[in-house]
């Protein structure tokens, strides 16, 4: 069954969905917003103030509010996508700028009349935005991580290890044990495919010195394929580590034959990830252990590796960097990033070639508390990368004070100033004495919510990451305008079939 909603049956549902969503995240905005209970049919409930994670888990059973949901939670993972936080203040801006929007509507204003203003707006605002942004100190990224984190603990942890590697993608959060632990691995990485749970029937971490590997995209067969490099290893006395494709069952139950019977040890791994990046990896490891990818099984191919480490999770390898490995970096950080997805491939192999990953293990006493923790570190690692390209005047304030100076009286200015009040009103403050103050001083002064005083801007560590700011506020307008410009929808139903009658 089809069903049509349209007009202002249609605007009214989709203000009771945007209501629904956006309500319980504004209530999670800035360092005093509440936390939300979230239920899952897959784990225990838990609590969490991440915007993205509980817009994700708002649905209603009303069909037509919940596809409007749908594409209304767009605003929020977009903005989580783009930057990792600022997603609270994108629903708190789309929630104000849709119902100003309808509220215009109502005067008689075309809707796409509205789009355009909106629009024409928002290139204004980004404008005036960029021209208060000022570029980071290491103390303002410390802020900014330590507010995006909700704690300075943590934000000093995110500050310490992207300042080590200085890129988003080597910075690895997982969820550990009791105590939150980080680890800074100078080598290059990636995921274990053992070829054999048999390596690891007596240890669980595999560590060997000075070895030879054979880098290969092939399938290897049996032994006998590498019969030439089996006599070298065993005549240098080295040990061998294989890096292929695939292993056929009779090549493997070869090589754990051979390890029952030979000191020297043959270490079988394949190969993560496909494509391209499979090729770009085996070419990584290649330059690194000097060696070349070796499909026709030549012991002068083989590769030399200093070091490496298997454990059940990771491998590593130990190199010393030369100029051909500089050579490469440089290579790779000149390529064209345009698509988001290799861009962060590229950035992670420049970090494995260059400064090393980093991996923090979160850790806490439940489960409920260290997935919470992990939401906020990765908030927090999204906010400082995003912070390099530039800071702003944080709690909302870089917003309200364009609205003050060059915005008043557009149809959105109401807006512009609705963050800031609802981080005051989130800390149980009255938002018109703190502003006027704050105005008086001509945004001189600023109001730390924390510390719950007045200081000097130009010293405060009440930032945000100018990209945040534009981002929230970018798709913000961009899903209100498109709610706003829909004037019909239609929805499929299923239809209620009635069961039969008991005989």
């Amino acid at each position: 069954m089809r069903r049509i909603v349209k007009n202002n049956e249609l605007r009214e549902k989709m203000a009771e969905a945007i209501t629904l969503l956006c309500e319980p995240v504004a209530s999670t905005l800035g360092p005093q917003g509440s936390n939300v209970i979230i239920d899952n049919t897959n784990w225990a409930p838990f609590i969490t103030n991440d915007g993205v994670t509980i817009a994700e888990s708002i649905s209603s059973e009303d069909v037509v509010i919940n596809t409007i949901l749908e594409i209304a939670k767009e605003a929020a993972f977009k903005t989580n996508e783009m930057g990792g936080d600022g997603t609270s203040s994108t629903l708190v801006l789309l929630e104000s700028i849709f119902k100003e929007g309808l509220e215009v509507l109502k005067t008689g204003v075309n809707p796409m009349v509205l789009k355009k203003e909106l629009l024409k707006l928002l290139e204004e605002m980004e404008l005036e935005i960029r021209k208060k942004s000022f570029k980071p100190s290491e103390d303002n990224l410390l802020a900014i991580a330590s507010i995006s984190a909700n704690s300075k603990e943590m934000g000093q942890i995110i500050t310490e290890a992207y300042l080590k590697v200085r890129n988003k993608q080597a910075i690895m959060i997982k969820e550990g044990n009791d105590k939150t632990i980080v680890k800074h691995i100078l080598g290059y990485s990636l995921d274990t495919l053992i070829g054999s749970r048999y390596f690891f029937r007596e240890q669980d971490n595999i560590n060997l010195k000075d070895c030879k590997i054979l880098i290969t995209t092939n399938y290897v067969n049996t032994m006998e394929e590498i019969a030439f490099i089996v006599n070298y290893i065993l005549s240098e006395k080295k040990d061998l580590v294989i890096m292929a494709l695939d292993y056929s069952d009779d090549f493997m139950n070869e090589v754990i034959a051979w390890d029952m019977e030979n000191d020297i040890k043959i270490v079988v791994l394949k190969v993560s990830d496909y494509g391209i990046e499979r090729l770009a990896i085996l070419n990584d490891i290649a330059l690194i252990t000097e060696g070349l990818i070796n499909d026709s099984y030549m012991v002068k191919y083989l590769g030399n590796i200093k070091e490496i480490n298997i454990n059940k999770e990771i491998t590593t390898i130990y190199f010393d960097s030369n100029e051909k490995i500089k050579k490469k970096i440089k290579e790779l950080k000149e390529l064209d990033r345009s698509n988001e997805i290799e861009k962060d491939f590229i950035n992670k192999r420049i970090a494995m070639l260059d400064t090393g990953l980093i991996e923090i293990l979160v850790g806490d006493k439940t489960e409920a508390a260290k997935r919470e923790k992990k939401m906020r570190y990765d908030d927090a690692l999204g906010a400082i990368d995003t912070a390099t390209k530039g800071v702003c005047l944080g709690s909302g304030l870089t917003l309200y004070e364009i609205s003050e100076e060059k915005f008043n009286n557009t149809l959105i200015s109401n807006s512009l100033k609705v963050p800031f009040k609802k981080i005051m009103y989130n800390a149980g403050l009255d938002s018109e004495d703190i502003i006027k103050v704050i105005k008086d001083s001509h945004y001189k002064k600023i109001y730390n919510v924390v510390t719950e005083e007045y200081e000097l801007s130009s010293e405060s560590e009440v930032l945000d990451a100018t990209e945040v700011v534009i981002n929230s506020l970018t798709y913000a307008i961009s899903i209100a305008s498109m709610l706003l410009t829909t004037s019909c929808l239609v929805i499929n139903e299923e239809e209620k079939i009635k069961p039969y009658p008991e005989l």
